[in-house]
């Protein structure tokens, strides 16, 4: 299973959609990384993105936004209705899969520690990652907000940072941490009065002596008082019985719920267990939801789930994954194929001399069938940067050249991705003709589809690298990858040459 975590960084900033952009920008720029969602309020004046992939991949493309957000938001100059203390607001890391809460709690630590030294923002770690019990509490950190923090945190020894300057810049502070899964749930009423969502909210956070596991503040969004709640564990205190709560404290007021809304994702587990509690099936059994049974019976191997998942993802009608994916795709099939072959022929007592030559050719087969399989989701993501660089404002004169900036580095991300293909795939070709020449003759046709399909991937990966060089006003930006890619695929030439002349002299099929 790999290794995955969640994080959801709040941004005090909905107002600019084009920071929003250029941040979301530097949380994909990191491979590996998987934006999942994105939700802004303007009312709060707060965006909250939520990305996940590899460990190492999420804290490099934290500390990517955070550093972005301290270039582009002043919080002397931001309002909104959400308490806030800095530019990036709160981090924190959940595990997902094949991670553990201590492994999320050294990455904030980490984070924090580079966030502190390298950019000099005052960092608070909370909740699981907290250094004392009374920072465990995101609102005990950002009481009296950016700005009585402001006046405090030099002489207040209780403000102090746990890493940073004890001093606030125009990035405010950031709070990271690491915690189990939360839902962002608002509640609004049928009632512009602020003073009713206040005092519904105390009734039922935790902290004031409502139900466990619910933070909660009344705030006034789009026109509607709001009842705005952090829901810490759904299985202990269902969603259904934190809006009958409401409902009923609404009531006392002469009001009404008018609707509810998400902030950013949910697990499907807490939506049945809403359904369940407001149902009472009492004796419910997950096995009785029909999809999850159909899901069970039809789930295929792990081998055919993958080949069969990306295929669709090609077929359907999106952009991504397209080519550049399907050209990476193909280069690694050729590199698992070379695999296939130096592993027939080691331990084989016919190729003992060459045992060695194929054992170094397994090596380098691996590593490049993982280079090649990351390159399938780099190229999409590599794409939905270029897209998200088009989508940026161009009304004045500094906004396009902004945006022109940004189109320019994604447009050479985006075929540098498919040239790495290419040179990946010249090195599969080199280790088949290896596999062709030495390896076993029971599988030399094997060794040869594996150059076809690297040769396939290479010509595929190269029209992608043209394509989107060409779209680039300023051509000589891409000169020097084209020569490169001119000189790739001269090599690939020569080596399709001899290793059909390998097959002819081994296999004897001209």
């Amino acid at each position: 299973m790999t290794a995955l975590v969640e994080c959801i960084p709040n941004f005090s900033e909905a107002r600019r959609p084009e920071v929003v952009e250029k941040i979301a920008i530097s949380i994909t720029s990191v491979k590996g990384i998987h934006l999942l969602d994105r939700s802004s309020d303007l009312d709060h004046n707060r965006t909250v993105l939520t990305f996940a992939g590899p460990p190492e991949a999420v804290e490099e493309a934290a500390f990517l936004s955070i550093k972005t957000a301290s270039e582009l938001i002043d919080l002397n100059q931001h309002s909104g209705q959400h308490p806030r203390i800095g530019a990036t607001d709160v981090v924190p890391f959940v595990p997902i899969s094949d991670t553990t809460m201590d492994e999320c709690i050294a990455m904030a630590k980490r984070l924090g520690e580079r966030v502190g030294g390298d950019l000099q923002i005052p960092v608070y770690l909370y909740e699981a990652a907290a250094t004392r019990p009374d920072r465990m509490n995101l609102e005990y950190i950002r009481r009296g907000q950016y700005e009585g923090l402001k006046a405090e945190i030099e002489t207040d020894p209780d403000r102090k940072p746990d890493f940073g300057p004890a001093k606030l810049g125009t990035a405010g502070a950031t709070v990271i941490g690491a915690r189990n899964p939360l839902i962002a749930f608002n509640v609004y009423l049928t009632t512009a009065e602020v003073g009713i969502a206040k005092k519904i909210a105390k009734a039922v956070r935790q902290s004031s002596g409502g139900l466990r596991y619910v933070k909660a503040l009344g705030l006034f969004v789009d026109g509607r008082a709001q009842v705005s709640m952090n829901l810490t564990n759904f299985r202990e205190t269902p969603i259904g019985r934190v809006v009958e709560m409401i409902r009923r404290e609404a009531q006392r007021y002469g009001v009404e719920v008018h609707h509810s809304e998400l902030v950013g994702l949910i697990p499907q587990a807490a939506l049945v267990d809403a359904a369940v509690w407001y149902t009472q099936l009492d004796q419910f059994n997950p096995d009785q939801i029909l999809e999850s049974r159909i899901y069970q019976k039809n789930q295929p191997t792990d081998m055919q789930s993958a080949g069969a998942s990306f295929l669709d993802e090609v077929a359907a009608a999106n952009a991504a994954p397209g080519g550049g994916s399907a050209a990476a795709y193909a280069g690694a099939l050729g590199a698992a194929l070379v695999s296939m072959v130096a592993g027939l022929t080691i331990g084989k007592k016919k190729y003992i001399k060459v045992e060695a030559e194929m054992q170094a050719v397994l090596v380098q087969a691996e590593e490049l069938r993982k280079e090649l399989t990351d390159a399938v989701e780099d190229d999409s993501a590599a794409f939905e940067a270029v897209m998200a660089a088009l989508k940026l404002p161009k009304e004045t004169n500094e906004e396009q050249q902004t945006r022109q900036a940004a189109i320019m580095i994604a447009t050479l991300k985006a075929a540098h991705v498919p040239l790495d293909t290419v040179a990946h795939s010249v090195k599969v070709m080199e280790l088949a003709a290896l596999c062709a020449r030495d390896g076993n003759l029971n599988a030399i046709s094997d060794a040869m589809s594996a150059s076809a399909l690297a040769h396939a991937a290479l010509n595929a990966a190269g029209y992608n690298v043209k394509i989107n060089l060409n779209s680039l006003e300023d051509k000589a930006a891409g000169e020097t990858i084209l020569e490169e890619l001119s000189d790739l695929e001269k090599k690939a030439d020569k080596i399709e040459k001899e290793i059909q002349k390998t097959m002819e002299d081994r296999g004897g099929v001209s």
